[in-house]
């Protein structure tokens, strides 16, 4: 028996890893989509203090132009340090306090999580039911606020696992509101490609992702809060369970004083700042329109393949495309060849539609028609090779 130990981890070579070179996609999935060349070049700029005075400036650039995308002028606009997730559990983990009730929909995946994050925080949830791939309806809506009384209100604009865009939201908002309840608004596939108007809609809270129409990578999260919403988080009797995401907290950092609360992710801040000046460079309305002009290309070219999109006409997203896999093809064999033949990325259904649906993005600077071009000759190709004839 050999009495020599053995090799632990720090006895260990040092791991040979090459140099980092991934797969050049043309990313057409639910996101992240492509990032802007002007955004990467943004990204490779020095490194200064996250209260170096002139990372202050940006920290002020940056919540103005989120003020211009998100249309509102809320003081409290800020990009949450983390993915389009932390901005969502920064929304619902301050605004639902213990013993408060949340009204969430069933009509997607992300309701879903609107109801994990609303119970981790201490709420009480209750549903306003919808089938999925349709939107909420303001009757149901009222007629669940009239049985439950909630606090707080949550809905997805744009609801990524279906394709569906929520109209009415001046309705639901109205009837919130006639219940003294607050409405949270999940933009996170509509911010910077959709219309979205957090002032007019009189929305209370909106949060959203920077990977998805506003091209960039993820790290900083848009996050609005208007004052009515900001009193009830900063009047809180119990703190909120996270203290990362405690935006009396982060108030401190973001708001006048500037305060040491964490070390912000500087280069996605760098990165978030370009990409939301692309976007007043662009104009947000012309950006919403091209958006919907370049989806609507593909989703012409979808139709002319035979292929049915998941929403109907008045509900369909323009930044998410939700296409129905047709029977007979195997969706993972087609998201495969286009992956493997062509470096094109598209994605499943989820939850109640995973197997059912492609899901195609659309968004940013991926919304471009030469993309939407290569992507329907690629997936004509795909489909040809399951021996699918629309």
């Amino acid at each position: 028996m050999s009495d020599r130990s053995p090799e632990t981890a720090a006895d260990a070579e040092a791991p040979q890893v090459g140099e980092l070179s991934p797969p050049n996609r043309t990313l057409m999935g639910p996101g992240p989509s492509e990032v802007h060349p002007r955004v990467l070049r943004g990204m490779s700029t020095p490194l200064v203090g996250h209260l170096d005075p002139s990372f202050v400036e940006i920290m002020d650039e940056v919540q103005e132009l989120l003020r211009y995308t998100f249309r509102t002028d809320n003081r409290w606009t800020i990009p949450v340090s983390g993915t389009g997730s932390a901005s969502m559990e920064a929304a619902i983990g301050n605004l639902v306090e213990p013993g408060d009730t949340m009204l969430v929909p069933t009509n997607g995946y992300f309701g879903g999580r609107m109801k994990s994050m609303a119970e981790r925080a201490g709420g009480e949830v209750v549903a306003v039911d919808a089938p999925w791939g349709e939107p909420l309806d303001p009757a149901d809506v009222e007629a669940a606020f009239d049985a439950h009384q909630p606090d707080v209100f949550g809905f997805v604009h744009a609801e990524t696992s279906t394709g569906v865009l929520q109209p009415h939201v001046p309705e639901l908002t109205d009837i919130a509101h006639a219940h003294d309840a607050y409405v949270i608004a999940d933009c996170v596939t509509s911010l910077g490609g959709v219309e979205m108007r957090v002032d007019e809609w009189d929305v209370d809270v909106a949060y959203s992702g920077p990977q998805k129409c506003l091209s960039c990578p993820p790290g900083a999260s848009p996050l609005t809060l208007n004052d009515r919403a900001m009193d009830k988080v900063l009047d809180r009797e119990e703190r909120p369970r996270s203290w990362y995401l405690d935006l009396s907290l982060l108030e401190g950092y973001w708001g006048d004083e500037r305060a040491y609360h964490h070390t912000a992710p500087i280069t996605n801040v760098y990165a978030i700042r370009e990409a939301l000046r692309l976007v007043a460079e662009e104009g947000i309305e012309s950006r919403w329109e091209r958006h919907r002009a370049v989806a609507g290309e593909l989703k012409t070219g979808l139709q002319e393949l035979g292929l049915e999109m998941n929403a109907p006409d008045e509900y369909w997203l323009p930044s998410l495309n939700a296409v129905r896999v047709p029977d007979g093809v195997d969706d993972g064999a087609v998201i495969d060849h286009l992956l493997e033949e062509y470096d094109i990325e598209i994605a499943s259904g989820l939850g109640d539609l995973a197997g059912d649906v492609w899901r195609i993005g659309c968004m940013g600077y991926s919304a471009r028609p030469q993309n939407v071009e290569f992507l329907l000759a690629a997936l004509e190709d795909a489909l040809a090779e399951q021996g699918f004839e629309g």
